[in-house]
């Protein structure tokens, strides 16, 4: 679900920066395997699983080709911008939330020392890592470092639900996880939530 989430984010966002058909595929596949790459590298698991199993390439290339020609079709129109958003920040927050989970789960199958430190951190960078690769190819600054409640909603996310996983279990632990990371992201986006922002005081 993720992968297949994050792929049509990648794809979409290489449409709109005018890429050629090659290009939404290499964005798509950034953004749907970049994350868990990273994760499993720093994890220690080399080669990471994603280039040890072709299932991930292949729904995002597939998922890519698809998102290509429905917009080619005419299926989706500069008039329905609102809702390729909408359908974009659908999908992002569907591969936030399940990449979130995925980090967790293999930073709690390595724990070493703190049990939270790793599988909370592993979580983060699974579930913003593809984004950034993705927004560095399209030559844009990373959603993730000023917008919105991105990151931060899986970090809470993650974090939430590490404390309660002795409680609830592994189950519980991804359930509850998801609903919070998806639940902080719609709120963000409905609400217009953004974290602090530095400024300087002019009236000084």
């Amino acid at each position: 679900m993720g992968t297949i989430a994050f792929a049509v984010s990648g794809a979409m966002v290489a449409i709109e920066k005018r890429m050629d058909v090659f290009g939404v595929i290499v964005l798509a596949l950034l953004t749907a395997v970049g994350g868990g790459m990273v994760r499993d590298v720093l994890a220690g698991i080399t080669p990471p699983v994603t280039l040890c199993n072709i299932t991930d390439f292949v729904l995002a290339m597939l998922t890519a080709a698809l998102v290509s020609w429905l917009y080619s079709a005419g299926w989706v129109s500069h008039r329905g911008k609102r809702h390729i958003i909408w359908l974009y920040n659908i999908c992002d927050t569907i591969g936030l939330a399940s990449f979130t989970i995925t980090g967790m789960l293999t930073g709690l199958s390595h724990e070493n020392g703190n049990p939270y430190l790793l599988p909370v951190l592993l979580g983060v960078i699974t579930a913003v890592g593809g984004g950034i690769l993705r927004d560095i190819m399209a030559q844009r600054m990373p959603v993730v470092l000023y917008k919105d409640i991105y990151a931060t909603a899986s970090l809470v996310g993650a974090l939430i639900s590490c404390l309660l996983y002795p409680y609830i279990g592994l189950p519980g632990m991804a359930w509850l996880c998801f609903v919070i990371v998806v639940g902080l992201r719609f709120s963000a986006l409905y609400y217009g939530w953004h974290l602090f922002h530095p400024r300087p005081n002019r009236f000084r």
